[in-house]
């Protein structure tokens, strides 16, 4: 590939529709030449490796925006063509399926994200200041923790400010303006959000990786009942100040959530229904069906149908361990996308020599006869790397090798729309919304909508995920969903309502696709590998990132069994060069082993950035 983070990769707008072709076009890639077979000694096997990514497939772009032309329209230096419009709300009429009305790629690298990933974060001038992001301290920090919380309860105040002095009439967002700030936007093709006290935060600490990265908290917990959208109350002090709770509902809720925290010290409440549903403990246990649909949708965030109580239970308290940390809810993104978590960790390999090749495929593994052990690769200019290990991501397998495997699939959708699914005073939100099924055998849809403070997308727009494990093609999946919370009308993009706060958010743009999980294969499912060669999945569809984190430490303690899983790194001052090393740098070589870190304390706060440190740090 030419970008980083495979399928966790973030694209600006031309780098996804460049992304969206190459997905659409389903020709393998056939060999230019055999002459690597030379390579293969007699007593040496061969195990094919895919010439083509097959994990995304139904892929399918739409566009709602209005018909300016978008000709001579320019981003990083690529000419954009408008795509085709149907008809006002023609559905079928919009879609985009002839590849020379596509805009093309920027030239050099198609997918690559907005920022070199060799560059360490920086405040973007005009859309950073935006953002109501604060620092993200370690426990052992007491007096920038207790600062944290009290600036995090009160997330958007200084945008709400602003928003009231000014209240422009809002922008009407064409498709050529899309197009034209098209690195405003990191487009995740993965839609996940970290819980504050889960293994990849506590990983990024330890590892010292976050000191590549920058965080917003996620605002606020949304709830899609009734046909409406709705704020759900999370922390002690959302309960309380709630004005859509009874005070009756506001003890009940209370209750109920203190029970959650500490429910393995109390067997007796939960026994009897250890063998039911989450959803039919609920019913037992004096709550309101509005508190019964907040906690099982928007707190535990687990199916009604498929959930136990004890799973139940278990969600519940983890998103109740995970409030306060940082802000007044679990959650927090990293600024300019989830693709930004890979490369922070390509970036600290390179700095003790780790090299990451793009545009770099491989064309088959090699494997002793006698051993039954890999020994090296063989890649696209016929060169022969010998290694000890070979970690292979799922989507590099061949369909031989994968031919018992049986894979789940994640629908997902992305869209470009006008405005937030719940107008508050403040515009700057990031928002996760759970809508429950709609029938019978339908998944709940997880719905995380992000503005542009979180660098994600241009300003005056929202860009919103839609991601659930599949039954059918992603766009039959969520289209009714996108049908219910929003307006894909053309002509005037409206709801016909008295009252213009009732109006949905007008989609603007928007794609379809569907991703395999891979997470749930376990590696005696693959036919043939050898002993020393393990295999990763791609993303899964949990909203966090437990299962990647588990499933690094699992491969490397089993390649390691002695050594620590991601250290923490040693301080630039602490390392010890070799004696042919220390003449280059004596004399002013420039590729030193480590850059110094930048203090926290000169990180701009304008761009709502945060910085994750070690605990019990000592400054």
């Amino acid at each position: 590939r030419n970008y980083y983070g495979g399928n966790w990769a973030s694209f600006s707008f031309s780098g996804l529709l460049s992304w969206i072709k190459e997905n659409q076009q389903k020709t393998d890639t056939g060999d230019e030449c055999e002459d690597w077979r030379k390579l293969i000694l007699e007593n040496e096997d061969v195990i094919s490796l895919s010439k083509k990514d097959r994990t995304i497939q139904h892929v399918e772009d739409f566009c709602f925006g209005d018909q300016d032309s978008a000709e001579d329209v320019e981003e990083a230096g690529a000419l954009a063509k408008p795509p085709v419009f149907g008809a006002a709300g023609d559905h079928e009429g919009v879609t985009r399926e002839s590849e020379k009305e596509r805009p093309p790629a920027e030239s050099g690298e198609p997918g690559a994200p907005s920022r070199d990933p060799d560059q360490a974060p920086g405040p973007e001038p005009a859309s950073a200041a935006e953002g109501n992001g604060t620092e993200i301290a370690s426990e052992g920090e007491s007096s920038r923790s207790s600062a944290l919380g009290e600036s995090a309860l009160e997330p958007g105040k200084a945008e709400a400010a602003s928003s009231e002095s000014s209240a422009p009439e809002p922008k009407k967002i064409t498709y050529s303006q899309i197009v034209r700030e098209g690195r405003r936007f990191n487009i995740d093709l993965v839609s996940k959000l970290l819980y504050s006290r889960g293994l990849l935060i506590d990983l990024l600490i330890k590892s010292n990786v976050s000191r590549y990265a920058e965080f917003k908290n996620a605002t606020r917990i949304l709830a899609f009942r009734e046909g409406k959208v709705e704020q759900v109350p999370c922390s002690r002090a959302d309960v309380f100040n709630s004005r859509q709770l009874s005070m009756v509902e506001k003890r009940m809720l209370m209750k109920f959530l203190t029970f959650c925290l500490d429910y393995e010290q109390h067997p007796e409440e939960y026994q009897e229904y250890e063998n039911s549903t989450f959803a039919r403990f609920l019913t037992t246990q004096k709550l309101t069906p509005s508190l019964q649909h907040f906690i099982l949708h928007s707190i535990a965030m687990v199916s009604e149908t498929d959930c136990g109580t004890l799973e139940g239970l278990q969600a519940t308290k983890k998103f109740l361990q995970c409030l306060g940390r940082y802000g007044n809810t679990p959650f927090l993104f990293p600024l300019y996308g989830q693709g930004e978590i890979p490369q922070c960790f390509c970036r600290l390999c390179a700095v003790f020599g780790g090299i990451y090749c793009l545009r770099h495929p491989v064309r088959c593994l090699v494997v002793d006869k006698e051993s039954g052990r890999c020994k090296a690769i063989v890649d696209h200019f016929g060169q022969r790397i010998s290694a000890n290990y070979f970690i292979v991501e799922d989507s590099y397998l061949s369909e031989s090798t994968c031919a018992n495997v049986s894979y789940r699939q994640i629908s997902r959708a992305v869209l470009i729309t006008d405005k937030s699914v719940l107008n508050t005073d403040s515009e700057q939100q990031v928002s996760i919304l759970t809508v429950p099924p709609e029938g019978p055998g339908k998944p709940a849809v997880c719905v995380i909508e992000l503005c542009s403070s979180t660098m994600t997308c241009m300003k005056d727009t929202y860009l919103v995920h839609l991601t659930c494990p599949s039954t059918t093609t992603a766009r039959e999946d969520l289209e009714p969903v996108v049908l219910k919370l929003f307006n894909l009308n053309t002509e005037e993009g409206k709801n016909k309502m008295e009252n213009e706060e009732l109006e949905k958010p007008r989609v603007l743009w928007a794609v379809y696709f569907n991703m395999r999980d891979s997470s749930g294969v376990e590696r005696n499912a693959y036919d043939g590998l050898p002993s020393n060669v393990y295999v990763c999945s791609g993303p899964d569809a949990a909203l966090g990132n437990d299962c990647a984190v588990k499933q690094a430490e699992t491969i490397f303690q089993e390649m390691f069994p002695t050594e620590e899983f991601c250290p923490p790194p040693p301080n630039p001052e602490d390392i010890i060069y070799d004696e042919d090393e220390v003449a280059p740098e004596e004399a002013g070589s420039s590729n030193s082993p480590e850059p110094k870190p930048e203090s926290p304390t000169e990180e701009s706060g304008s761009g709502g950035s945060t910085a994750v440190k070690k605990e019990d740090d000592e400054e």
